[in-house]
């Protein structure tokens, strides 16, 4: 294969992987304004964000059986046909019904393609899985930075919260002409793998498996807690309404770097374990400092790095334990399917959290308990998988 068509494979994968977060990301900037216009509470306006995650979880692993009938290119062209529908329709959004059935939509499409991404890596790029892991997620934190940045800005140019919502639709539009022009004809070319290849079931009986879930799930509980509070947590603390939703974006953004920094930093120290404690460690003390309301800024600094360390370590690993797309796609999907179920209820249980108290002070004490397990799974699962796992793989 030539180089320049690998280039256009990796820019098809950052296209693609735009798309996994905007569908979630836009609502939280907006999420007051939608609770006043569509009378939500806390617990109901956290299902905007939770059902996309419950998704997630839901159908991942359908993906790898879908994939496995119709090939995992065709199946993620498909899903992002999906997200962009789930995503457009949010203009006629009036009803707080309607815009949760929105979500739901995104959240498929979201959850087919999310593991099957995992397994595209395997397939095209299985010597350099570490570096385009660190580009999928990178993507991954551009699409939540500029929605999370961008959406309060275009609803204030157009005075609409469902444009602002809707115009994401953009990226998913983008995203397909690339995979049709770049991706589904390298797939007709390989006629040795016209399907996904063989049916690989997914580790369910593996406790090496289910140890990686439960770090990932702990990883996705806390990332999308955040991602649906973080704004309501520091004007709380008595910040304004630009300063909390900027420090939104500054915990999405400052997540590029470290997704980007995987690769070097385990050339310099190869333990996974390592990092995955540094990094949550480095989301404990953003916890910390934002529990005494000190330097909000510079917390959300410490939890973007740490949150994009732990997301892109916590991709990697069913790569790393693995020989095959097929085997990497199915333990990506066990991995994402349980951990992003774990994930969905960090949203709600903040909002009701929120609900109870008339307090977010609560729901911090919450994350750093979910922090803490997190910790102790990843011991545990780093140990055993990279001595027992990685030797019989």
């Amino acid at each position: 294969m030539k180089k320049s068509t690998y280039i256009w494979l990796g820019i098809a994968l950052f296209a693609a992987a735009l798309n996994l977060r905007p569908a979630i990301n836009s609502i939280s900037p907006l999420i007051e304004t939608i609770q006043t216009e569509l009378h939500m509470n806390a617990s109901s306006a956290s299902l905007l964000t939770s059902i996309p995650v419950l998704c997630m979880g839901v159908f991942s692993p359908v993906a790898a059986k879908l994939a496995n009938r119709f090939s995992l290119e065709y199946v993620i062209a498909w899903s992002l046909g999906i997200i962009g529908i789930g995503t457009i329709i949010r203009f006629f959004s009036h009803t707080s019904f309607f815009l949760l059935i929105t979500a739901f939509l995104a959240g498929v499409g979201i959850a087919a393609a999310g593991p099957l991404l995992s397994g595209y890596i395997k397939k095209y790029f299985p010597h350099n899985s570490a570096f385009m892991i660190s580009i999928y997620t990178a993507a991954l934190a551009v699409g939540a930075g500029v929605a999370s940045g961008g959406v309060a800005p275009i609803q204030h140019l157009f005075d609409s919260w469902q444009i602002a919502l809707a115009s994401w639709s953009i990226l998913a539009l983008l995203a397909i002409v690339i995979w049709v022009l770049v991706v589904l004809p390298q797939k007709k070319k390989d006629r040795a793998a016209q399907t996904f290849g063989g049916a690989e079931k997914l580790p369910w009986n593996q406790w090496n498996a289910w140890l990686l879930t439960f770090s990932f799930g702990g990883m996705a509980f806390i990332f999308y807690s955040l991602t649906a509070w973080l704004p309501p947590i520091v004007e709380n603390m008595g910040y304004s309404k630009t300063y909390a939703a900027n420090l939104l974006v500054i915990f999405m953004i400052l997540q590029v770097p470290a997704n980007l920094a995987v690769p070097y930093l385990l050339n310099r120290i190869p333990s996974r374990l390592f990092w995955l404690v540094l990094a949550a460690i480095f989301e404990m003390i953003g916890f910390g400092m934002i529990l005494f309301s000190f330097l909000p800024w510079l917390a959300a600094c410490f939890i973007g790095l740490g949150a994009g360390g732990l997301f892109a370590m916590n991709m990697l690993l069913p790569i790393d334990v693995t020989t095959t797309h097929q085997a990497a796609a199915s333990w990506s999907a066990m991995v994402q399917a349980i951990g992003y179920i774990i994930g969905s209820f960090g949203p709600i249980i903040l909002g009701a959290v929120n609900d109870r108290t008339g307090s977010f002070s609560y729901s911090v004490f919450v994350l750093i308990a979910v922090n803490l397990l997190m910790i102790v799974m990843q011991v545990f699962s780093v140990k055993r998988n990279f001595q027992g796992l990685k030797k019989s793989a």
